[in-house]
């Protein structure tokens, strides 16, 4: 194998290629999961980027002699059959070398897919060396103020498509337009270049290791604590170990704060996201950790209302969250707020003047295209506009119901339970798929009573609308 020599990327070379027309190797890799440094790679992408366009590329699944975990099979749909006759990483070993030669790898959280690159390679006995950019650390500097920079939240408000996720070529793919916007944003043509890292950008600490070593790749919450073992800082994630592992290896100053603060981390498994992010909110309300004080200031920024015009309909509109007032739902931004509301404009065949989203003294856009029933000239009757307007109410308010949200549990026999009375956030439990809940004095005997608040009522509405499968039960 000598042609792995070429792996050793001098200092000299590497300065060369950052004070020429750079040529960016963009990049995502799916694993095995499990402990840290011992995953295997299951599929690998590579888009070769000369800054336009796409001039080169490389997409392999990958057997990683080893098994995958159950948690990854179920988020990308790769699980070991498929793997058997997949070539091994040294097969494609090569092949990585030659099209990210003379690049800058460019990726979504850049320091995890290096990370796992160059232990693939160092099982070879080789050292991988290249100039690395991270688009979660460019986005956070070029499009500040958004309310997630996880890949999947972040190219969905910014509008871009994306096919496959959570498989190397759709979130590679995603990465490439994502970062083709930020090549456009930075109109100094500084931010990026003084971004580029030219080694691995953080190494772990042993005592961060042996954290890692002790922590789960579960959907939950967790704590980190001090010498003192006071909670100085609450999260939630679908990956635990992944997402401590993050505030490990980040640059920022939060992060390197935690680092230096940090001795031990604790957790508790919701297995539903939903549960995780109610107990998040309560317990950091509950224990102000120092960290949590600068997270966002809410939630939401922005709510849907309803009102009657003066000829009898129900009109829509976002508009600031108001505490005085009683909305139908919220939302993180006043887009994500227009970009819902034009979904339900088509879904229940609404008028967009009566939306709020055309303003106009005739008729709507919607009407000459005929999707529109003429609410705004009058034409529609009444009845028969606000009754749509109503089932959009109801489905997507809670107000004055009585239900139980059924999720995910922490294992495969067993379901989380949210209890929602007279439109109040009650509390949530657990039960085993043999108990059957029959009325609401059986669901209220598992249930831990919490707090109600906006926070409840803003991540209960918003979390149903991004997981319309999730089962609702409603009671008398």
């Amino acid at each position: 194998m000598s042609w792995i020599c070429s792996i050793e990327t001098t200092n000299d070379l590497t300065t060369n290629i950052l004070t020429t027309n750079n040529i960016y190797a963009i990049l995502d890799i799916e694993t095995t999961g499990g402990k840290y440094n011992e995953e295997g790679i299951t599929e690998i992408a590579i888009y070769k980027f000369d800054g336009h366009q796409v001039v080169d590329q490389f997409i392999s699944l990958v057997n990683p002699e080893r098994d995958i975990q159950p948690f990854v099979v179920n988020l990308t749909g790769i699980n070991n059959n498929m793997l058997r006759n997949a070539p091994k990483f040294y097969e494609v070993a090569k092949r990585i070398v030659e099209i990210t030669e003379d690049c800058i790898l460019v990726a979504h959280n850049a320091q995890f897919d290096y990370r796992i690159l160059g232990t693939e390679f160092r099982r070879l006995g080789f050292e991988f060396i290249r100039p690395s950019l991270c688009t979660v650390e460019l986005a956070k500097d070029l499009i500040p103020d958004q309310p997630s920079y996880s890949l999947g939240k972040l190219v969905r408000s910014l509008g871009i498509p994306v096919t496959d996720r959570h498989r190397a070529s759709g979130d590679a793919l995603a990465t490439v337009k994502l970062f083709k916007m930020l090549l456009d944003k930075d109109t100094s043509k500084s931010i990026i270049q003084q971004s580029i890292r030219l080694n691995a950008k953080h190494q772990l600490e042993p005592r961060h290791l042996d954290i890692l070593e002790e922590l789960p790749s579960v959907t939950g919450v967790y704590y980190i604590h001090n010498a003192n073992g006071d909670i100085v800082y609450i999260g939630k994630s679908n990956n635990i170990k992944k997402r401590v592992n993050q505030h490990f290896t980040n640059t920022n100053q939060k992060s390197k704060k935690i680092q230096a603060q940090v001795s031990s981390v604790t957790y508790e498994a919701t297995g539903s996201e939903l549960v995780a992010l109610l107990k998040e909110s309560e317990e950091i309300k509950r224990i102000k950790p120092i960290f949590n004080r600068a997270m966002r200031r809410t939630v939401f920024t922005h709510a849907l209302y309803g009102f009657f015009d003066d000829k009898g309909y129900i009109n829509l509109k976002i508009d600031v969250a108001d505490l005085r007032k009683n909305p139908i739902t919220t939302f993180t931004n006043r887009e994500s707020g227009k970009s819902f509301v034009n979904k339900v404009i088509e879904e229940y065949r609404l008028c967009q003047k009566l939306a709020g989203l055309y303003k106009t003294k005739t008729s709507c856009f919607n009407y000459d295209l005929k999707t529109c029933d003429g609410a705004c000239i009058g034409k529609e009757p009444v009845e028969s506009y606000n009754k749509r307007v109503e089932a959009l109410i109801l489905k997507n308010s809670y107000r004055n119901k009585n239900m139980v949200i059924i999720d995910r549990g922490r294992d495969i026999d067993e379901r989380s339970a949210i209890l929602i009375e007279n439109g109040m956030f009650r509390g949530l439990g657990f039960f085993n798929l043999n108990y059957q809940i029959t009325n609401i004095e059986v669901l209220e005997s598992i249930i831990t009573p919490m707090q109600n608040n906006r926070d409840t009522q803003h991540i209960i509405q918003s979390y149903l609308r991004k997981n319309k499968q999730v089962k609702q039960i409603y009671f008398d």
